[in-house]
């Protein structure tokens, strides 16, 4: 049952939320490098790269977020992704997209796990600790919200442009308007060491310490480990869900006489609306599901994931494309019904003075992960066809998810 109260501080979480997901560019990322000549296989190096570049600064950033101030973090952060989409709207070859790359993975870096870190601590303050599964479904499903919106506005400016490029330049905009509103934050929040610089790097070994301590402990490893295989593998496959769209477009006999990519932008944008709406509703009400089956809800929902990326691979490769895309559809709600689940596992079990730090190893492992499966995705993608790709990825991870679990139950239970 809801304890919490709506303040202005509530508002403020979802806004955040709802702002940073007005990445207009996230519709059409697949089909803005496709159009711009990029390979398959040059896509997941582009991929790779990003993870590589959040690998780099991921367990710093998070250490300097908890030592040095968690809003000063995300204000760094929304910088970089800022100066990134910019030499994306400007860059038209491989070497300047692989710089975009990295300042995007920079920008991930310092703001992975730091937003969650305060908005427990928030909770923590005023003694809501017990509704942080609640708390966090409900604002993240105003992030969701902003990204079923912000596929539209994206359709509707591919629809009036023609082209891909400009959605890269309007993302700066909510970007720049959540800068603002991070300032309003509260001091309290940004949880910054105020003490001299001697003191400061005592408080930075101390953290990076209790991090290394906590991170050993199997149940937080195995939380961490859980979250992260099923973040990562969406993060690879999202995007290839673009190509699914246009293919389903193009059975539609609609805006013909519009041209491809225009008619592309608004049933892409429309299809992405609806996709949101119900991941925005599955996080909303995570917290039903983890009080049905706390114990195993995320060995169940990791190996779902799974299973409807192979369903889909399944379909594609027949090219049933709206089956293969309502399956995709179960990869999105899975995640979302997880991410407000688990991340109130890790606060339940880890001190909330690293919970920054120990969000940023989880994000550190996911970027290893998908830096891994973008690779080889885009590699089998070039080779075999989207379809087995599919197939070939999501079987390998059921089967060795399904395996990894059965050999835990018998070693430990």
């Amino acid at each position: 049952m809801q304890s919490f109260t709506k303040n202005i501080q509530y508002y403020k979480f979802c806004s955040y939320g709802f702002l940073k997901n007005l990445r207009f560019f996230d519709a059409f990322f697949i089909l803005f490098l496709v159009a711009k000549g990029m390979t398959f296989t040059q896509i997941g190096i582009l991929y790779a790269v990003r993870e590589i570049s959040i690998n780099v600064f991921e367990i710093p950033s998070g250490i300097a977020a908890d030592t040095y101030g968690r809003t000063n973090s995300l204000i760094g952060s929304f910088f970089a992704y800022i100066v990134s989409f910019l030499v994306f709207y400007f860059s038209a070859g491989f070497w300047l997209f692989f710089l975009a790359f990295v300042l995007y993975g920079i920008g991930d870096a310092f703001r992975t796990g730091t937003h969650k870190g305060i908005i427990i601590d928030y909770l923590k303050i005023n003694n809501w600790e017990s509704q942080k599964i609640s708390y966090y479904g409900h604002t993240r499903s105003w992030s969701q919200l902003g990204s079923a919106v912000s596929s539209l506005i994206a359709g509707f400016i591919v629809f009036v442009s023609g082209s891909y490029d400009k959605i890269f330049l309007y993302s700066t905009i909510p970007y720049v308007l959540n800068l603002i509103l991070l300032f309003s934050y509260p001091p309290v929040l940004n949880r910054k060491a105020e003490n001299n610089k001697h003191e400061k790097w005592n408080g930075f070994f101390s953290t990076t310490l209790s991090l290394f301590k906590v991170i050993r402990q199997p149940r937080v490893f195995r939380i961490v480990n859980t979250s992260a295989m099923h973040t990562a593998y969406l993060a690879v496959v999202k995007d290839y869900i673009q190509i699914l769209m246009v293919s389903v477009a193009a059975l539609m006999p609609v805006f013909i006489a519009q041209g491809e990519e225009k008619k592309n932008g608004i049933i892409v944008g429309i299809i992405y609306f609806f996709i949101y709406i119900a991941t925005s509703f599955a996080s909303k009400n995570a917290s039903k599901i983890a009080d049905k089956n706390r114990e195993n809800v995320a060995v169940i929902t990791l190996i779902a994931g799974f299973v409807f990326g192979l369903i889909s691979g399944v379909f594609f490769y027949f090219e049933m494309w709206i089956v293969s895309l309502i399956a995709f559809l179960g990869i999105y709600l899975v995640e979302n019904l997880r991410k407000p689940i688990l991340t109130g596992f890790v606060s339940d079990n880890v001190p909330n003075e690293i919970l920054t730090s120990v969000i940023s190893a989880q994000s550190l492992l996911k970027s290893i992960i998908t830096a891994v499966l973008a690779f080889f995705l885009g590699l089998f993608v070039d080779h075999f066809g989207m379809g087995m790709a599919f197939i070939f990825i999501s079987g390998f991870l059921v089967i060795s998810s399904v395996l990894i679990d059965f050999y835990r139950r018998r070693r430990f239970e």
